[in-house]
């Protein structure tokens, strides 16, 4: 079925609403929405961090020494730059990120983790793997789980690619 073959069979509002695309993308949304909220409340309950500082902990982490710059971590995090500097304030306020001389660049400054933010964003992962576990993985049966995150890698890769940089 052709985009136009879509358009066309939808003319009213209860055709689009009960359209079989629309409503798996509308499922995969409510599901991530759920998700992230049940996901995200048990690690700032548990760990004192919001579910976005936590996703800010594991770029950081993934990028090691000697650190992100601002923009780098709002481009990772489709933030602006001014949210991202925002976020990072209230983080090295917390003692979980400090910000420290480009090597490459002495007008540069980048952002990396702090020994504290280290051992949060451990012990926030080890929860989040079990959540995960328990909210993401157990309902799916078994030999469904592979394949479904291979697709949502694809997912999120081809999502990636269409968005435009941020200046």
């Amino acid at each position: 079925m052709g985009e136009q073959d879509a358009q066309r069979e939808i003319t009213t509002a209860k055709q689009a609403a009960d359209d079989a695309l629309v409503l798996a993308f509308g499922r995969l949304q409510g599901a991530a929405n759920r998700l992230e909220y049940i996901l995200g409340r048990r690690i700032e309950e548990e760990c004192g961090i919001s579910h976005l500082m936590f996703e800010v902990l594991l770029i950081l982490g993934r990028a090691g020494e000697p650190g992100m710059s601002m923009r780098a971590i709002s481009q990772e995090q489709v933030l602006s730059t001014g949210g991202a500097t925002r976020l990072v304030d209230r983080m090295e306020a917390a003692g979980l990120v400090l910000r420290v001389t480009d090597p490459e660049d002495r007008r540069g400054r980048l952002v990396r983790l702090t020994p504290l933010g280290e051992e949060t964003v451990v012990r926030a992962a080890r929860l989040h793997v079990a959540n995960i576990e328990q909210y993401f993985l157990n309902p799916l049966p078994t030999d469904h789980r592979e394949r479904f995150a291979e697709d949502l890698r694809i997912l999120s890769h081809s999502a990636r690619d269409a968005l435009p940089q941020l200046p």
